[in-house]
This record gives C-alpha cells, structure tokens and sequence, in this order.
C-alpha cells in the first residue's frame, strides 16, 4: 500500500513537471529533483545519520557484521533470481549456491561460509535486468524518501520488491525490522563519504553524477560504452558516406 502510494505522488509530480527544461543531459526533472534532494538531505541530517552512527556506537562489531551478512544474503536472493533472467545462468547457479550455504551454514546468513569457500558475491538487479534487454535509463528521478535512481530503476525496484523474500513474510512487525536494518546498514555503509559530499561544490550534481555513472557500470558488468566508442562509431559512418560503403561490389 504505502509503495503505491509512493508511486501515485510521483507520477502526479511528474505529470506536472514534465514540461520543465533544464540545459543538464540526462536530467529534465532537475528543478523537480533538487527540491527532492533537499528534502531527502534534511532527513537524513535530522534523522538517519544520527540513528546510524548511535547505531554504530552501541553495536558490537560482530553483531553489526552479523546483520550486514543477513541482508546481504537476502541480496543474493534478488541475484540469484536477476542473474538467470539476464541469461548468467553459471552466475546464477553460484549465487543461489551462497544462498544455500549461508541459509543454512551460515545460519541465515549471520556468517558469510560462501565467500570463505570462494563463492564470489555478485550484485544484480531488476533494474540492471531491464538495462540488460535494452530498456534505456530514461531521465535522472530524485524519489522521495528512496533516494537517487531513473525510470527504468524505479520500476526496477517494484521486480526486486516483488522476488524479495521477506515480502511474503506475513509478520508485519519482522517485515519493518529488516526494512529498517536494512536502511541504516546501507547508510552506514556510506559515513565514509559524508566529508567528500559535504566538500562538493553541488551536493546535488555529485550525487546524480556518481548514481549514473555507477548504474552505468553494472548495467555493462564493469565495461560501458565510452564516448570514444561513440566517437570511432561516427568517424567510421564519416568514412562509410565518403567512401560509399553501402555500395555493392561489382
């Protein structure tokens, strides 16, 4: 319910911004997205940073190491389940092997068995699996509360939400715990860069920036497109009209 409710403010918002212009590629919504951003940083200022490092303050380190494997082996669940749909099937084989390990070895996960036997971690989802089969980015989207991501990862999110285990868990009150754990572990996992952001010239930038850029590079598992690739492609059509290459040989 509150997920589509999330959904329904976004698209109104949307529908009355889609006219907007900016002079930044990749961003039209800019003047609906910085507001956002604010919003999002004056929660997290007020809100989560403060939680997260009490959190952090209070937690022994095996136990926060602990909780992190839980939700990470969640993750591989959703990984699993992206990388057979993105055609990966011996990747996709591995992860659902760390899934088995650490759901059972590893007690639900609590200790990562699988990394130590040499099954690499690997990190898929539903968006990388639309961007997989062609479904293009469309515009950078500031989400409320969920932060940086685009068209196709919003919608990427709603797959992951679906093939998520804990979904169908029907205890309301273990569902919220882990959603919860799971946003300050992300949040901590970021503290690290908290000074680098705060020293940016534009904050907003910054964070756009490094999201397309990362979404990018696991979209093409580690070897996106450079723009001198695009740069030889033009030169190479350049050459085509000059030389007539459509032209049959005799």
């Amino acid at each position: 319910m509150k997920l589509r409710l999330i959904f329904s403010l976004l698209m109104i918002l949307l529908g009355g911004c889609a006219s907007v212009k900016t002079n930044t590629p990749g961003d039209p919504l800019e003047k609906l997205n910085r507001p956002l951003y604010s919003f999002n940083r004056g929660l997290d200022k007020a809100i989560l940073r403060p939680v997260t490092k009490g959190y952090q303050a209070i937690t022994p380190d095996p136990v926060e190491h602990g909780v992190s494997h839980v939700l990470g082996n969640l993750e591989d669940v959703i990984t699993t389940v992206n990388g057979a749909l993105q055609g990966k099937l011996k990747q996709s084989g591995s992860d659902f092997t760390r899934v088995l390990i650490n759901s059972t070895i590893g007690i639900v996960g609590i200790f990562d068995v699988a990394s130590k036997w040499g099954l690499k971690k690997h990190d898929e989802d539903f968006g990388q699996t639309l961007g997989y089969w062609g479904i293009k980015p469309g515009p950078y989207l500031m989400l409320p509360f969920l932060g940086p991501s685009d068209f196709r990862d919003t919608w990427g999110l709603v797959g992951d939400y679906l093939v998520n285990p804990i979904t169908y868990n029907n205890n309301k009150t273990l569902r919220y715990s882990v959603t919860g754990m799971r946003i300050i572990d992300t949040r901590a996992s970021l503290l690290s860069l908290d000074k680098q952001l705060e020293e940016s010239i534009d904050e907003y930038a910054f964070v756009r920036d490094a999201y397309l850029q990362n979404r990018q590079y696991k979209v093409y598992d580690g070897d996106p497109p450079t723009t001198d690739d695009w740069l030889e492609e033009d030169d190479e059509d350049d050459d085509c009209i000059e030389d007539n290459c459509d032209e049959k040989p005799e």
